[in-house]
């Protein structure tokens, strides 16, 4: 038994030399006392926003600067004067279609101005009527009656004429939103433009015949100011109210922050989400937002000056957040701390450090209170 041990110790001491290994150093020490495993950093004091809010997001058309273009009357698409994407300005021709309504209306016009002449003329003979009762029954060649009967037709005459006057007037207006001209006669429509934009989407081909007027021809959305909707959790609700300004990021511009205003907070809570929708309005004159692009807008109510650590500093165990304090050469303090949210990699600390204390930020994980 004694041989065996003895031989094993010599093939051991053996395998050692022919390696050119030895056993593991233990690891260095830094100067003061401080393992090289471990980095430590002074606490700073920092701007950090209060209350802050940080949602995901995606922008979208503005709900009040948006139009579906609409048939007018039914009838045979003629030409599409516009193609997807164009930029069109407010009362611009976007289509042009056959109608037998365009002629309809053009004949009400002229039939209801005719009944306008008709009503003059009743009138103007009604009133010369009048006239002469009048000085028939002065001059006592005529009786009362025959006065007060004249004087009722020409009130059914006026009545007369103003009832074919709004008819011509109701008849007009009809030919205007048709966009057609009194003047001259044509079975053609122009669908005009309702609002200045871009148009976004086009359902309609040249030669298609529409009896739903409800179906729309094109979209269009002035794209001047967009809105972005994101999903505030029910949480933080009550942190952010209508016409408040919030900071907005986009993922196409990296490192740029623009500025909206919030619109419209929604009056329900998503079941599955728990989220609340929150909508803000962006100004886009430049054309540099479009729609779905992905968003995170940041809300907060001012900013207040607190001790910072680096994230790596602090531990997590047990439901509740700490960090390790320098006491001393190699001495460590394990300390709980209370914290609000990270900001670029930079925890704030409202309870537990102070400025200029050092922490551990590499490492202590691996280190021992002591």
């Amino acid at each position: 038994m004694r041989r065996e041990a003895a031989t094993a110790a010599l093939c051991l001491i053996w395998c050692c030399a022919g390696c050119g290994r030895g056993p593991a150093p233990a690891p260095a020490a830094q100067a003061g006392g401080q393992p090289a495993h471990l980095r430590t950093a002074v606490v700073e004091t920092k701007e950090f926003a209060v209350d802050e809010i940080v949602a995901p997001g995606r922008v979208e058309v503005n709900p009040n600067r948006v139009s579906k273009v609409l048939m007018p009357v039914p009838g045979r698409i003629r030409r599409v004067l516009v193609n997807l994407g164009d930029a069109v300005t407010e009362g611009q021709a976007l289509v042009v279609l056959e109608s037998p309504e365009a002629g309809l209306a053009l004949a009400a016009q002229v039939q209801a101005q005719s009944q306008v002449q008709q009503a003059k003329t009743t009138l103007a003979r009604a009133e010369k009527n009048l006239d002469r009762a009048r000085e028939l029954n002065a001059n006592k060649a005529a009786p009362l009656k025959d006065v007060i009967n004249a004087e009722a037709e020409v009130d059914l005459a006026r009545a007369a004429l103003a009832q074919a006057q709004a008819g011509a007037e109701e008849s007009l207006h009809r030919l205007g939103m048709l966009g057609l001209d009194p003047a001259h006669h044509t079975h053609e429509i122009t669908v005009a433009a309702p609002i200045p934009g871009k148009v976004l989407e086009v359902s309609v081909a040249p030669g298609e015949l529409r009896n739903d007027t409800n179906q729309p021809l094109m979209t269009i959305a002035d794209l001047g100011s967009v809105w972005v909707t994101s999903q505030v959790p029910e949480s933080s609700i009550r942190l952010v109210h209508a016409g408040e300004p919030v900071q907005i990021e986009l993922l196409a511009y990296p490192g740029e922050t623009f500025r909206g205003r919030v619109r419209r907070i929604a009056d329900t809570v998503d079941e599955e989400t728990r989220t609340v929708k929150v909508q803000a309005e962006l100004d886009n004159r430049d054309g540099r937002l479009r729609p779905e692009m992905f968003a995170r807008i940041r809300h907060s109510h001012g900013a207040r000056r607190l001790a910072c650590v680096p994230a790596s500093a602090v531990l997590h165990s047990g439901g509740s957040a700490w960090v390790m304090v320098e006491r001393g050469a190699g001495r460590y303090e394990k300390r709980r701390i209370e914290t609000g949210e990270s900001a670029n990699g930079e925890i704030p600390v409202v309870r537990g450090v102070e400025a200029g204390e050092r922490v551990v930020v590499d490492g202590a994980a691996l280190l021992r209170e002591r």
